[in-house]
C-alpha cells in the first residue's frame, strides 16, 4: 500500500507517517526494490496502533519507547506491560477532566434551560456534581 493510501485511510499526513517511522513511532516500514515505502499489513497494524494512541494524547515517546522494547523481543513484555498500564493512567487522568468539565456543562445547561422556561436563572448551590470548583456566574 503506498503512503498516499495510508494517509488516506488513517486522515493523518505522509510528513506525519514520516515522522513516526523517523522517531520510531512505528517501525522501519517495508520498502520496494526502487526504495519507496509499501505498507504491508504489519505495517498497518503499526500506523494503526500509533494513531489511535496518538489521538489519545499518549506522548510519541512513550510510543517510541514501546516500539523498541517490542523489536527487543519477548524478554520485554513485562517492561511494555508497564509503559502501557503509565500510558493507561495518564488517559484516564485526562479524561476525568473532560467527564468533569462535561458534567459542569451539563449543569449549566440545565439551569438556563429552567431559566428559559421560568424566566428566573437560579443557581443551584454545589449541585454541578464535578470535582471542579463550582461556581456561579
Amino acid at each position: 500500500m503506498t503512503i498516499k493510501d495510508v494517509c488516506k485511510q488513517f486522515g493523518i499526513s505522509a510528513d506525519t507517517l514520516r515522522y513516526y517511522e523517523r522517531v520510531g513511532v512505528i517501525p522501519e516500514v517495508h520498502r520496494t526494490a526502487g526504495g519507496i515505502r509499501d505498507y504491508t499489513e504489519e505495517d498497518l497494524g503499526w500506523v494503526e496502533t500509533a494513531a489511535c494512541f496518538r489521538s489519545a494524547g499518549m506522548p510519541v515517546d512513550l510510543l517510541a519507547e514501546y516500539v523498541r522494547l517490542f523489536k527487543e523481543g519477548d524478554s520485554t513484555i513485562p517492561a511494555r506491560c508497564e509503559l502501557l498500564k503509565e500510558a493507561k493512567s495518564r488517559i484516564l487522568a485526562e479524561r476525568k477532566k473532560y467527564d468533569d468539565a462535561l458534567k459542569k456543562m451539563e449543569y449549566k445547561i440545565k439551569v438556563y434551560e429552567r431559566a428559559v422556561q421560568t424566566g428566573k436563572l437560579v443557581w443551584d448551590d454545589g449541585a454541578c456534581g464535578c470535582s471542579c470548583e463550582t461556581e456561579k456566574e
